[in-house]
């Protein structure tokens, strides 16, 4: 049996590292010290392997998709539909389409599986693999085979990104709740940890949560596999998230993490791929307490701490000029400054594939699909997944 080489390559680099704490330590000698921007540009550095990071074309992906457990009674922002909500973002009535303006950054909906029907916009890219998932409650949300849909759909949205700096967002009425419980499920976290909005929450809202996640995780209680989770718990839109950040760490895109569906698309593609977190800085655009538990599975924290109660994705627009900054700090040549070389000198570095030249879908999956597989799981993403 072959074993596939990995998809994603690690961001490790010692030897680039310490080329990069040099050039700062440099700056730091005229400039001072710019704090937690410094590590931020290490990381920057060291995704992209260079020592001149340049961060092109940023845009913002919203995944938007409904959720059989929604029939449980559980409702959207302000009680709207996922369908309305998608609508007021594609018409730019929320902060956060004001706030991509004005950072120049491209926003994009992602139809994986709203259930009401969405009238064509230049913005609203349509992948959508079923009409919302079945209540987990009852069922499994997905089929496994839905999901490799997803993913494939998700790794061909990542082929075709522009630039090299991707935010990613989950959007739709019990998107959250199905997120915590495929968290719970692979990480062994209590679900309530990840279900409870903060220290004023109402308890009857808590106690009806609850009973519908314990339900759903009864229910699957045997299935532990990342991607049969998923499946039986998940939404489409985690499982086409999980695609785009397959493909993007694989070019070393930089990639902006909000939100819990972010959160467990991400521990999912990183059970498939483990590297792909290396890429990842994560955002907030609420201050939800069983978000702070999903980032501490990532042992991270958000960029910006700002009280956001707004959608996700709101927190990445607003986290953009800071990586932005972090990278003009190693890129950007003070006057009279040495610009120094984009390379130090025989690092040893792993070959680094440029965006112009993509690694196909096709070859992707044929990498992937070297593995004898034992389960309709493995004939994609093959054993090493588990």
């Amino acid at each position: 049996m072959v074993t596939p080489r990995s998809l994603v390559t690690p961001s490790s680099n010692p030897a680039l590292e310490k080329a990069l704490r040099d050039k700062l330590a440099r700056r730091n000698e005229l400039g001072g010290s710019l704090g937690e921007l410094e590590p931020l540009a290490i990381r920057l550095g060291l995704m992209m392997g260079t020592l001149k990071p340049k961060l092109l074309d940023p845009q913002l992906l919203v995944f938007a998709s409904d959720h059989g457990l929604a029939v449980e009674g559980l409702r959207g922002p302000n009680g709207q539909a996922t369908h309305e909500t998608v609508q007021r973002l594609l018409a730019n009535q929320l902060p956060l389409t004001v706030f991509a303006r004005a950072q120049e950054i491209s926003v994009t909906v992602v139809d994986c599986g709203v259930a009401d029907p969405l009238p064509k916009h230049e913005r609203l890219l349509v992948r959508k693999i079923a009409h919302g998932t079945r209540n987990a409650r009852v069922a499994q949300a997905m089929s496994v085979e839905q999901v490799h849909a997803g993913m494939r759909a998700g790794m061909q949205i990542g082929e075709t990104l522009r630039g090299n700096v991707t935010a990613l967002a989950g959007l739709g009425v019990g998107s959250h709740e199905s997120a915590a419980l495929v968290l719970s499920r692979l990480s062994a976290t209590p679900v309530r940890d990840l279900l409870i909005e903060g220290d004023d929450m109402d308890s009857d809202r808590l106690g009806h949560l609850m009973v519908i996640c314990q339900g759903a995780s009864g229910r699957h209680r045997d299935v532990t596999e990342p991607i049969e989770v998923l499946a039986a718990m998940g939404g489409f839109e985690v499982a086409v998230m999980v695609g785009v950040m397959l493909m993007a760490a694989s070019k070393r895109h930089v990639l902006l993490v909000d939100g819990m569906a972010a959160c467990a698309a991400l521990l999912v593609a990183a059970r498939i791929a483990q590297p792909v977190t290396d890429y990842c800085m994560f955002c907030r655009s609420h201050g939800h307490l069983g978000l702070d538990q999903a980032l501490t599975l990532f042992r991270s924290a958000a960029l910006l701490e700002l009280g956001l109660d707004a959608t996700d994705g709101t927190g990445a627009t607003l986290a953009w000029p800071l990586v932005r900054s972090a990278a003009a700090l190693l890129t950007e040549v003070a006057d009279g400054e040495d610009p120094g070389p984009s390379h130090p000198g025989d690092l040893g570095q792993p070959e680094i594939r440029s965006l112009t030249d993509p690694l196909p879908v096709p070859e992707v999956v044929e990498e992937l699909e070297a593995v004898e597989p034992a389960n309709p799981a493995d004939a994609i993403f093959g054993k090493a997944l588990y």
